[in-house]
């Protein structure tokens, strides 16, 4: 069974864990009972909505938004996230990945979006009359063309097996830097959320922690004639969220509590746009109850030479964190590591849900979602039929403007709970990485101290200084501000320079291959049934793996998508 991979590629888990890994765990292939699978993709949709709601917050106070349309957007990206999760459990990695719109892809499109805003209409000295008449470029539509272009670099990358490559030389001094700022990246936006209510998001927090740690053996009793599953840990995210949801509805309707909107939690929209919907729940009369997304409404994608600067680092920085989110699940699954062709599947299926988002009116491409995936860590409940069955509630909510109202309603500062505890999972299985290295060599030190630091000041001091790059060329401005305010990019660049160019040994390193063979962190691994459980997990779908074999499709780039027979592991 799968499941006893738990064991084999976890070496360091506790007995207690041992013990019932077998048993209350669900593996990637596993079915859990239909009812507790139906919770566990609610609570699946909550966590994405969580990050959608985040996203398009921040978004849209450079997007001119009327009365209506917020909803509509949110509505029509989480139709977008629930078809490339489809496309991604079905055709990509085969893992239980949520697919939604993330930060690494939202700061390109914040520089974009902020060039677009304050361009003159005309260029040079022109009348007041002339300021009237041309129009501005338009936001969402130039938004659109970047989805596009990060849809189709990312594929690019997948299919021609650029991301393999690149992977083979990723050890855990990589690794763990990334996962480290993945966790870290989410800090100042989950405070702003928490800042709605600091009382409610400590008792979510509180909850959580309770559920997922003290109560995390708990069965059901046994008079009850269900199965025997630690209940309490596997929902321990949907259990807090909606108790403290009901309890914040019943504060607010005798009036005791007021909670806000992102729009309002932002400072930056009380000196500029003032124009925005008030919070979800007090325009509800607007809203329609179908509104299916239609590319229709916003026009066709806008393709602009500065778009596709700001494209070429979303797709980069967003195609880090999705590999990082590969390791990451089979780390907290206890599955073996992802190989090399199934981490191109990936990348190449999410860039073509990206491709179809911005071809539909996405004004964001899209990522493995980083909360979902330490949701796995949190619930030790990893089957791809919930994930599936996620994308489909999402679908469903997804043509009506109305219901995911509703369920964007939650209090914002229940979503910053959320947001802390799970991206706290990422950094914690970074830090582990580094055991497998030795982590008291001055070069390990050195490299480990200089990629975080430098991820973490650089974004911080060209984010308050936006004029500060000023080449005379808006698409050279826009890559390089881009590129320098995205932290995921940049320790991912640096930590691989580092480990890659500075000289030390393979034991120094975390490449020896006694350690790696124990971790599963090795391309040769002689364990019975290893390269089985790979293919089980990691395998294409039959209908593609024959359709691979075709004569005119086994040569590359499309062999890079395709398992070796010797496994391929990284």
């Amino acid at each position: 069974m799968i499941m006893d991979t738990g064991q084999r590629f976890d070496t360091e888990l506790p007995d207690e864990t041992r013990s019932t890994s077998n048993t209350d765990i669900s593996s990637v292939n596993q079915h859990p009972p239909c009812f507790l699978n139906l919770l566990l993709a609610i609570q699946q949709v909550f966590v994405q909505c969580s990050l959608l709601v985040l996203v398009l917050g921040v978004l849209q106070q450079h997007l001119l938004l009327q009365d209506g349309e917020r909803e509509r957007l949110l509505s029509s990206m989480l139709f977008y996230s629930a078809l490339s999760t489809l496309i991604q459990s079905c055709l990509g990695t085969c893992l239980p990945l949520v697919q939604a719109p993330s930060l690494e892809i939202l700061i390109p499109a914040v520089v974009l979006t902020a060039q677009i805003v304050t361009e003159p209409a005309c260029r040079g000295h022109c009348e007041e009359s002339e300021e009237d008449i041309l129009p501005r470029a338009n936001p969402v539509r130039e938004l659109q063309g970047m989805t596009v272009i990060v849809g189709m670099i990312q594929l690019l990358l997948g299919v021609t097996g650029l991301s393999g490559v690149v992977l083979r030389h990723c050890g855990p001094l990589v690794i763990a830097p990334l996962l480290c700022l993945l966790g870290f990246s989410i800090y100042r936006e989950a405070a702003l959320l928490c800042s709605d209510h600091w009382a409610i998001a400590a008792l979510t927090v509180i909850l959580l922690v309770l559920l997922s740690q003290h109560l995390r053996s708990y069965m059901l009793p046994a008079c009850l004639s269900m199965p025997q599953l630690p209940v309490c840990r596997m929902l321990s995210l949907l259990l807090p969220l909606m108790s403290v949801w009901a309890l914040c509805e019943v504060l607010e309707s005798f009036g005791v509590l007021r909670l806000r909107s992102v729009s309002e939690l932002l400072p930056a929209l009380k000196t500029s746009n003032t124009s925005f919907p008030e919070p979800l729940r007090s325009d509800a009369f607007t809203v329609p109850w179908l509104s299916p997304p239609l590319a229709a409404e916003t026009g066709l994608p806008l393709l602009s030479v500065r778009g596709m600067a700001a494209a070429v680092v979303a797709a980069l920085s967003s195609s880090v964190s999705s590999v990082g989110m590969y390791l990451l699940t089979a780390r907290l699954l206890g599955v073996p590591p992802p190989p090399a062709a199934a981490c191109n599947r990936g990348l190449g299926s999410q860039g073509l849900g990206s491709v179809v988002a911005g071809l539909m009116g996405a004004p964001l491409g899209l990522s493995s979602s980083v909360p979902n995936t330490c949701t796995l860590g949190l619930s030790q409940s990893g089957s791809r039929w919930t994930v599936q069955l996620a994308a489909i509630l999402g679908l469903a909510l997804g043509v009506s403007p109305r219901l995911t109202q509703i369920i964007t309603s939650v209090p914002l500062a229940i979503y910053g709970a959320l947001l802390s505890v799970t991206y706290t999972i990422a950094v914690a299985t970074g830090v582990r990485y580094f055991q497998f290295t030795h982590i008291d060599s001055g070069r390990n030190i050195f490299n480990i101290g200089l990629a975080v630091f430098m991820s973490l000041v650089l974004p911080h001091w060209f984010r308050m200084q936006t004029v500060f790059i000023d080449t005379g060329m808006v698409s050279v401005d826009v890559l390089l501000h881009s590129l320098l305010t995205s932290p995921v990019l940049l320790v991912g660049i640096l930590a691989f320079l580092l480990d890659n160019t500075v000289s030390g040994s393979s034991s120094e390193r975390g490449l020896d291959s006694a350690e790696m063979e124990k971790t599963g962190w090795t391309s040769v691994n002689s364990e019975p049934g290893y390269h089985q459980e790979v293919e089980l997990i990691y395998e294409s779908p039959y209908l593609l793996r024959r359709l691979w074999k075709l004569p005119w499709l086994r040569t590359a780039p499309f062999s890079a998508c395709r398992i070796t027979d010797d496994g391929d592991v990284l």
